[in-house]
């Protein structure tokens, strides 16, 4: 099978011909059938994160089941899944407490050392997968956990991009944040990510949606899914100004969507007394955010998102009864269908911020 492999950090994805091995237990064989272009990918192919190489890149996708192994009694040959990164135990102490997007034991879902790998290139070198996925490549072997089955009504080309973006961003405004009805909140960067934070907002019955970053057209794209008001930041002197003029005073639930040390301090900077800020975006590992002490006598609170607290297992079939209903948009937020071997100008136009979400289509 064809697959977009990272070998060096940092370094573009090159297409090679893989080997790809029959299921074992509790494993799944998938044909991909759409995958999304994630910036978390481009984080480890800039070298901002480090990676075990050579590996398959891609966690965002979808596909129809071909094959499985012995003890899978969750799906079967023919069924529609979208798979995500929140692979789950089902027994840790995370994933017994209700937190299964925060499950510790990933060895119960991997392979062992002594196992024949799931993929490896015709000389017998072991290729790693991104996440436990590897969804830039023509079929995926995954763990039966890390798939959900979802319905045959929703064209996969866009069911895949709810494998990550969109519940990340989604999730993080209506599990994480848990944004109130009449709220007023603020999303920085509007890119995939941010885009469904706004999504999820609107859905929650947010009052007021403040939408921020760079280009007009993701500011457009931003109204589009149901910002009320936005913010160019390359046009105004302090983006925090900008957004407490707005609201006379600050907001009550902020967003960061981008991933950057600077983005984050405005995101708790631009908060009300007693509002919460949710850090979303992927901020280097050795980038320290910075906050005034003094502002957390004010019940501010800044906090993380792991993939928008999901449990995505009921969660992506609620969000596709939303899509299917009109209430969730996804079609909007593709900017451009690509093939596999035009993985690396995808990725450029998202360097350049030109693109919402482009989708490889196999």
């Amino acid at each position: 099978m064809r697959a977009a492999v990272l070998c060096e950090q940092p370094g573009d994805l090159v297409i090679e011909d893989l080997v790809v091995d029959k299921p074992g237990p509790q494993e799944v064989l998938i044909q991909t059938v759409g995958a999304g272009l994630c910036h978390s990918d481009l984080h480890f192919m800039e070298g901002l994160f480090r990676s075990k190489l050579p590996s398959v890149m891609g966690h965002e996708s979808a596909g129809i089941v071909q094959a499985v192994g012995q003890d899978v009694t969750y799906v079967k040959p023919g069924d529609s899944v979208v798979a995500c990164l929140s692979i789950f135990c089902g027994q840790c102490r995370q994933c017994l407490s209700g937190h299964p997007h925060r499950c510790t034991n990933g060895r119960a879902t991997s392979r062992s050392r002594d196992d024949a790998p799931r993929l490896q290139r015709a000389d017998g070198t072991p290729v790693d997968q991104m996440a436990r996925l590897g969804g830039f490549a023509e079929e995926m072997l995954v763990h039966q956990n890390g798939v959900v089955k979802v319905t045959p009504d929703i064209p996969l080309e866009k069911a895949c991009l709810i494998g990550c973006g969109v519940t990340t961003g989604f999730g993080a405004a209506v599990r994480t944040a848990a944004i109130p009805v009449g709220a007023t909140v603020c999303v920085i960067g509007c890119g995939g990510i941010g885009l469904s934070a706004i999504q999820g907002s609107r859905v929650a019955g947010a009052g007021r949606i403040i939408a921020v970053d760079m280009n007009p057209e993701s500011l457009e794209a931003a109204r589009l899914m149901g910002a009320t008001d936005t913010v160019n930041a390359g046009e105004v002197e302090s983006v925090v100004e900008a957004v407490r003029e707005l609201t006379k005073g600050g907001v009550e639930y902020s967003f960061e969507a981008i991933g950057l040390k600077e983005t984050a301090e405005q995101a708790f900077e631009m908060l009300e007394i007693g509002g919460t800020a949710t850090v979303i975006g992927m901020v280097p590992s050795n980038t320290k955010v910075e906050i005034r002490g003094i502002d957390l006598l004010s019940e501010k609170k800044l906090q993380g998102s792991m993939m928008g607290s999901n449990q995505f297992r009921t969660d992506i079939p609620q969000m596709i009864d939303l899509y299917l209903n009109g209430r969730l948009l996804l079609d909007e937020m593709v900017s451009a269908t690509i093939s596999l071997e035009q993985v690396n100008e995808g990725y450029n136009w998202m360097r350049e911020g030109t693109v919402a979400r482009t989708v490889i289509t196999f």
